[in-house]
């Protein structure tokens, strides 16, 4: 690396490297992995949790005090009060890698006290390192990258993800990818959302769009988006995205646009209004994951909590300045009791 990186960013980046050189090995006899089925269309293999293994193992030898949240281990490993949490998906695009597609990558983010800190998320399969450190810029391969500067949706390409997930309501969605299609260039849907989401932040996409996503799906790549001047947010556009399981990110233009024709579909907006439409479409709202729905509650509460003490914390006193013509005027007012 060209540049001087944060000692975090480090450890992160050593760790997804170790992680993808055990998902590229496995790659080359995918016939002999054994997948097991978490539910309907969702999967994972011993490499996810080999990776994941090398992952917590780097981090906890350098920071054993930090809180650990990861997609197949949930808060087992780590401290379960640091203040420092990593978020961990070992393998984003488990369905193509036991295909043989090569579109999956390695995930990891750093948060403090809720906040992501720093960020990198791993292809392996083209040694693409996307990385980012709080108020650092963004990078891919040692080379700063910004996103697009196109400000027109007939002009954009766009990245979704489709509802996967057994109960899902794909008619709801459908509606919504084709208010989508009709306004763009094109969309486009690889299957690893955490490369989405730095394809935005690269410019190769103008902006990307997902329900159902957990934190560990987009938490890297939300702080690369931001570091390369992209906005992330809900459907609404406000920036409570990481347990709404629904993401926008992209350009500040198409960002906006994008607002305005998502928002009628968001779950932030109203619950009753979500069952209403699922209803009317004749379906449920998607089928949730106990296990997924228990990590992401104790992480809004992680979140909440330090909130909370941020609030709790007393305000510093303002230092007030007084200036030459303030001092003169408080000695006419007879204000100045000096005797001199």
């Amino acid at each position: 690396m060209s540049q001087a990186l944060h000692p975090m960013l480090n450890i992160a980046i050593k760790a997804a490297r170790a992680a993808g050189a055990i998902i590229n090995r496995a790659s080359l006899d995918i016939e002999r992995l054994t997948v097991i089925s978490k539910s309907h269309n969702d999967f994972v293999t011993e490499v996810d949790k080999a990776a994941e293994d090398a992952i917590i193992g780097t981090i906890l030898e350098a920071y054993p005090g930090h809180g650990i949240l990861a997609e197949e281990s949930g808060r087992e490993h780590g401290a379960r009060h640091s203040d420092y949490v990593w978020i961990i998906d070992p393998l984003d695009g488990t369905t193509n890698f036991i295909h043989g597609f090569p579109v999956y990558a390695v995930s990891i983010a750093l948060t403090f006290r809720g906040q992501i800190q720093q960020a990198v998320v791993y292809d392996p399969s083209r040694n693409d390192l996307f990385y980012a450190s709080k108020g650092k810029g963004a990078y891919m391969n040692d080379r700063r990258i910004r996103v697009s500067k196109r400000t027109r949706m007939l002009d954009s390409l766009i990245g979704t993800g489709f509802p996967f997930r057994k109960g899902d309501n794909f008619q709801r969605y459908m509606k919504m990818f084709e208010d989508v299609m009709v306004q763009c260039a094109g969309v486009r849907r690889p299957g690893a959302a955490s490369l989405d989401l730095c394809y935005v932040a690269a410019g190769f996409y103008d902006a990307f769009f997902e329900t159902g996503l957990s934190p560990w799906d987009v938490a890297a790549g939300a702080l690369i988006i931001t570091e390369a001047g992209g906005l992330v947010g809900n459907f609404t556009g406000e920036p409570d995205f990481l347990y709404q399981r629904e993401i926008l990110a992209g350009t500040p233009r198409i960002y906006g646009q994008m607002v305005k024709t998502l928002a009628p579909y968001t779950r932030v907006i109203s619950d009753a209004d979500a069952a209403a439409a699922a209803a009317a479409d004749g379906g449920e709202e998607g089928e949730a994951d106990p296990e997924d729905d228990a990590l992401i509650q104790s992480l809004q509460e992680a979140e909440d909590a330090a909130q909370a003490a941020k609030a709790a914390e007393p305000e510093k006193p303002k230092r007030t300045r007084i200036t030459a013509a303030a001092k003169a005027a408080e000695v006419r007012e007879g204000k100045d009791d000096a005797p001199f």
